[in-house]
């Protein structure tokens, strides 16, 4: 099934927005896979694994390809077998709903 959040688009924020706090981060949390880690309500973070290097380096493409379209960008590690996703909004400091749109676009991408 696929997530409520994945079939959203991101959105600029507005200047000045506030980046996300408590029981909002909570509420977008609880709508992601489990092993997606909050934190200091600042960031969302992920490592994914993979059988070999190209696994990871493709995935890492289709991420790159979802962050284009949606002009929302994560920060992504690459190694052999793994590539871990750090997601916040950079112009606010932290956290927004398109970083969770983000996430979950990024898990249908596994």
């Amino acid at each position: 099934m696929k997530s409520q959040l994945a079939e959203k688009k991101c959105s600029p924020c507005e200047k000045g927005a506030k980046p996300l706090k408590g029981e909002s981060i909570a509420k977008l949390r609880g709508e992601l896979k489990d092993d997606w880690k909050v934190i200091g309500e600042h960031h969302l973070e992920k490592e994914y694994t993979f059988s070999d290097f190209k696994e990871a380096l493709d995935f890492t493409n289709r991420v790159g390809a979802i962050a284009e379209e949606e002009q929302h960008h994560p920060d992504i590690f690459l190694g052999w077998g793994k590539v871990k996703l750090d997601l916040w909004t950079h112009n606010i400091g932290g956290l927004s709903e398109n970083d969770f749109i983000l996430a979950a676009k990024s898990d249908e991408a596994r």
